[in-house]
């Protein structure tokens, strides 16, 4: 498999680390600390994660990268969601391939995660469109943004 199979992203680029093992490509996750599956969401995942350490500021002590939450009685998956101090979501983050347009449906989708998660901050992206918004739950509605502030913990916003 050839690396240029990947189609370039709208983020910065990264130094990316890359391995085969039995005719697969690997990239290194820095956050869970090990080797995934190249697949293309994986690509947004990772340029996605640096994106959010190296260009935004957030802790990637504090990230979680593909945990479950429970929803509804349901498990679901998160690709990226970033806690605050006391260990709650802070920032929900949803990733697709590139090839999977951002639509309403994507869009709700996240929505429904944080019912659960109760976020201040959104993002969905499929690496060729990124859409923020930040929460205000006073007026149930979602305040969208041109781009994710840098990290500050809550009360310091």
């Amino acid at each position: 498999m050839q690396f240029c199979t990947m189609v370039e992203l709208e983020f910065p680029k990264y130094p990316l680390r890359f391995k085969s093992r039995e005719n697969k490509r690997l990239v290194f996750d820095f956050v869970r600390k090990k080797y995934v599956l190249l697949q293309p969401e994986e690509w947004v995942r990772q340029h996605c994660l640096h994106y959010l350490v190296k260009d935004k500021g957030y802790p990637a002590g504090r990230m979680l990268v593909e945990r479950e939450l429970l929803v509804s009685g349901l498990r679901k998956r998160v690709d990226i969601a970033v806690c605050n101090p006391q260990g709650e979501i802070d920032l929900l983050v949803e990733c697709k391939a590139p090839s999977v347009a951002i639509t309403q449906e994507v869009f709700d989708q996240i929505a429904r995660y944080n019912m659960r998660a109760k976020a201040r901050y959104l993002m969905v992206t499929n690496g060729l469109l990124h859409i923020f918004c930040r929460m205000d739950y006073d007026s149930q509605q979602y305040v969208y943004l041109r781009e994710l502030p840098p990290y500050s913990p809550p009360g310091n916003t």
